[in-house]
């Protein structure tokens, strides 16, 4: 069925500039898009490139479309999902935004990531202390693939019983 809605899509592309206009507004109000994802979506549904630049370029202008602002939300959104700073970062590079704009809707939440740390920590083991070595690093590399720095997870994983005591054990 996907390859149906490829064909068809590429059989009308986006030749003129209200078109692309129109399809880019659509995109942005689902939500937020990087101006990269925004390209590589119009692209793809064969839009020329000088359209897309005319069309990306005004829709900054008039402020529809900004990094910062789709920064902002992607790391709420990732912040909501328990991701650490390191892979949201990773992520919105992938995305194409660039890294003073990373900096900035990261530094936001500065002072929280020790705090979400700890809630990752605590949301999966429950206060339960390590069985052993290995079950203290399975728990530490749990929170690094989360995206949490080392200093982070060192954080969590001393404070997690004292900061955040489960109702349950109580």
């Amino acid at each position: 069925m996907a390859r149906r809605w490829r064909r068809k899509r590429l059989k009308n592309p986006l030749k003129t500039e209200y078109a692309a206009r129109e399809t880019a507004l659509g995109l942005l109000a689902r939500r937020e898009h990087s101006r990269r994802e925004l390209v590589l979506k119009l692209r793809a549904r064969g839009c020329p490139d000088s359209i897309i630049t005319q069309v990306v370029d005004a829709l900054s202008e008039e402020g529809i479309q900004s990094d910062a602002k789709f920064a902002e939300s992607f790391v709420r959104s990732r912040i909501d999902r328990g991701a650490g700073p390191v892979r949201i970062r990773a992520e919105l590079t992938v995305r194409g935004v660039e890294d003073a704009v990373i900096e900035m809707a990261l530094a936001e939440y500065e002072d929280w990531w020790r705090d979400l740390a700890v809630e990752a920590y605590q949301k999966r083991y429950h206060g339960e202390p390590p069985e052993n070595f290995n079950d203290k690093a399975r728990r530490a590399n749990f929170l690094q693939s989360r995206g949490f720095t080392h200093e982070q997870i060192r954080y969590a994983m001393e404070h997690a019983d004292q900061e955040h005591p489960d109702p349950e054990h109580e």
